[in-house]
């Protein structure tokens, strides 16, 4: 027999739980950032762009959409993963960002900036109990898609 609290949660679409849906990016420091996304396409054979490299997938509930995850060396010295000491930064796709950040707050995460929309999508910072800057992204995948870049698949 269901609780209350399971059967609210049950009338709740799953596309609108606020949570985490995957990896969005994997962004880390480099000496030369250029040379190191050369590198990266010379000899693993990454499609690379002026971010890094931008990794196609489809969706799991609906395989007729592309994701994408984006992999990006950053020039050493960066300050966009501050204020994390770590020379790596992981970006997660989530949905219903807003939410997600209300229950964060709730729970006394530090939300380090407020939420930053733009055409593809929704950002917001945070740090996890170990002091690691994390990016949270929901993504509107289909501004990627409209700009055909060539993509890793």
């Amino acid at each position: 027999m269901n609780n209350n609290k399971d059967q609210d949660k049950s009338l709740e679409p799953d596309d609108t739980i606020p949570k985490v849906t995957g990896i969005g990016g994997i962004f880390f420091f480099s000496d030369d950032p250029e040379k190191t996304k050369n590198w990266y396409s010379e000899n693993l054979g990454l499609e690379t762009n002026q971010w890094g490299s931008s990794f196609e997938f489809r969706n799991a509930n609906r395989p007729e959409e592309i994701n994408y995850l984006q992999w990006s060396p950053f020039k050493n010295g960066s300050n966009y993963f501050e204020p994390s000491k770590k020379e790596f930064m992981i970006n997660y796709r989530v949905q219903n960002i807003e939410a997600l950040v209300r229950n964060l707050k709730a729970k006394g995460v530090t939300v380090l900036d407020e939420i930053e929309t733009f055409d593809y999508g929704k950002f917001v910072h945070i740090m996890d109990s170990e002091g690691n800057k994390i990016e949270l992204w929901e993504p509107v995948d289909k501004v990627f898609t409209a700009m055909n870049l060539k993509t890793t698949k």
